[in-house]
């Protein structure tokens, strides 16, 4: 199969993903289920995790394209849980910025590496030859700016 135009490639990636983030997914979402957090929560816990810094929670709501006082309570609601810390900016005490709190971190890191097992048993069972060509295909594109200027464009 050769990917004739975008749509192909679309296809063929999409099929890929699928079947990557939905191998072994119940073992990295029980833990999820067992804290019981809505979608929005894990989404927050999600930004949160890309960030070194705490952010004010305004930008958290920007990133989710959710209102701030949607995102606020579902912030408190981190907060009372132990998942996120929240502190007054130094400089403008009417701020609030988040971070995720130790235990918020370890959630997200487990889940994560989950995945990641998931991506290294997957590499593991592709055969040398297959795998040698979808590596050496994969090096040039992600050596260019295909992904970051996909990242530019959806941070927006």
């Amino acid at each position: 199969m050769i990917a004739s135009d975008s749509d192909d490639l679309y296809g063929a990636l999409d099929e890929l993903f699928t079947r990557l983030m939905s191998a072994g997914d119940s073992e990295s979402i029980d833990a999820l289920i067992e804290l019981d957090l809505s979608f929005s929560q894990v989404r927050v816990l999600f930004v949160l995790a890309q960030r070194d810094a705490a952010i004010p929670i305004n930008e958290v709501a920007d990133e989710l394209r959710l209102s701030v006082a949607a995102t606020g309570r579902n912030i408190d609601q981190l907060v009372n849980m132990g998942l996120v810390d929240r502190r007054e900016d130094e400089r403008d005490r009417r701020v609030k910025r988040v971070s995720l709190s130790e235990a918020g971190r370890k959630v997200t890191t487990n889940h994560i590496e989950c995945k990641r097992g998931q991506l290294r048993e997957f590499a593991s069972r592709v055969p040398e030859p297959e795998r040698i060509r979808l590596f050496e295909a994969l090096k040039p594109i992600l050596a260019g700016d295909y992904l970051r200027a996909l990242n530019q464009e959806t941070s927006r």
